[in-house]
């Protein structure tokens, strides 16, 4: 019996593989128990506790980009996170401190530290942030979802993704695609491409699709577009009378599970969770990586290109024309998507969290001991 707390949040890319982790944690330490750290203003307040997991909240510590005056309070704010973090891993008698990454996670390891809690880190980026890069001069454990991420000590075990991501990679999509598609009023004989930019969606993305779409429709590929909810109309359905494919628009998708069972390819950025999703499922996808921050997108991408699993276009080169180009011949072609599928599921192979949860197991009973 382990007592475990686990810090992460701000968006669905910490939160989700830290509600995966937990979950594989209560089925393989029924006993043990798990709280989650988090702060107010990230998605942890909703996800975490409507997955049934414990909640606590400290304040966020932000590392301003510029010198500003908020810079000089920053050593303030973290002891005072520092404090609070410390308070609940004491309430929790925490065996084991695992963060992934987030505002909320340097207080805990910090406070974790001072506590000799053993620290497990996991980085879900190719490129780390910088409270991994911190927490792993001192952690037990480094743990990554990349090959080749720039960190001391770090080994690969995958993202831990959601049970039913898991469980699709387990069945197979292929053993679930006719009721996906009946679920999504999609034929079962022709070709299903995946579009998603993201809860939000993407523009550059949602103007290249259509742009491209009846040339997409006139050849047979049937289109599931999950817009985004500010993009979402009503009216926006067609279908192509000559071949039967229809263009089929989504505001949002709760089960992204069932849609990739659905789908024959994906189009979409290279965000860690989308990336290790479609790679854990076998759906090998076209990338077009978000153009800012420190190019972690296609970093993300990149063990899925080399691997021949997917293919990348950079943003500024996304258009109409260029996805026509892409996707008709490819899709076309049902052993090299096979083929693409299968090199997916070397490089991202499924069983991430419960890979995760078992070093957090292991390293709570090796400081025990």
């Amino acid at each position: 019996m382990v007592n475990v707390v686990l810090a992460g949040g701000g968006t669905a890319g910490h939160t989700s593989p830290l509600i995966a982790t937990a979950e594989q944690l209560k089925q393989l330490d029924p006993h043990g128990t798990v709280l989650c750290i988090g702060t107010p203003k990230g998605l942890e307040t909703r996800v975490i506790p409507e997955a049934g997991l414990e909640l606590r909240l400290i304040p966020p510590v932000p590392m301003p980009r510029r010198v500003t005056g908020d810079l000089f309070k920053v050593p303030f704010r973290l002891r005072e996170a520092v404090r609070q973090a410390g308070r609940i891993l004491d309430d929790a008698r925490a065996e084991a401190l695992v963060g992934f990454g987030g505002y909320v996670s340097m207080p805990a390891y910090l406070a974790a530290r001072r506590r000799r809690i053993p620290v497990i880190i996991h980085e879900q980026n190719a490129l780390p942030g910088l409270a991994n890069r911190v927490a792993a001069r001192f952690a037990a454990a480094v743990l990554t979802s990349f090959p080749g991420t720039p960190l001391p000590g770090a080994r690969q075990v995958g993202l831990p993704v959601r049970s039913a991501i898991a469980e699709l990679a387990e069945q197979g999509r292929a053993s679930r695609r006719a009721a996906a598609r009946a679920r999504y009023g999609l034929r079962d004989d022709l070709p299903v491409l995946l579009v998603s930019g993201g809860s939000s969606g993407a523009r550059s993305i949602n103007r290249a699709v259509t742009d491209a779409r009846d040339a997409l429709l006139a050849a047979g590929i049937q289109v599931l577009h999950v817009l985004g909810m500010k993009n979402f109309h009503d009216d926006q359905a067609v279908v192509d009378e000559s071949t039967g494919a229809g263009y089929h628009p989504l505001a949002y998708v709760h089960d992204m599970d069932n849609a990739y069972a659905a789908a024959d390819f994906m189009l979409g950025r290279s965000g860690a969770g989308t990336v290790v999703e479609t790679a854990t499922v076998g759906l090998p996808a076209l990338m077009v990586p978000l153009p800012i921050g420190n190019g972690e997108q296609a970093r993300n991408a990149a063990p899925l290109v080399e691997a021949g699993a997917a293919l990348l276009v950079p943003d500024a080169e996304l258009d109409g024309d260029r996805l026509v180009g892409e996707l008709v011949p490819l899709m076309g072609d049902r052993a090299r998507l096979e083929r693409m599928g299968a090199a997916a599921q070397e490089v991202m192979p499924p069983g991430a969290a419960r890979r995760v949860a078992e070093t957090i197991l292991e390293e709570a009973g090796r400081a025990a001991s």
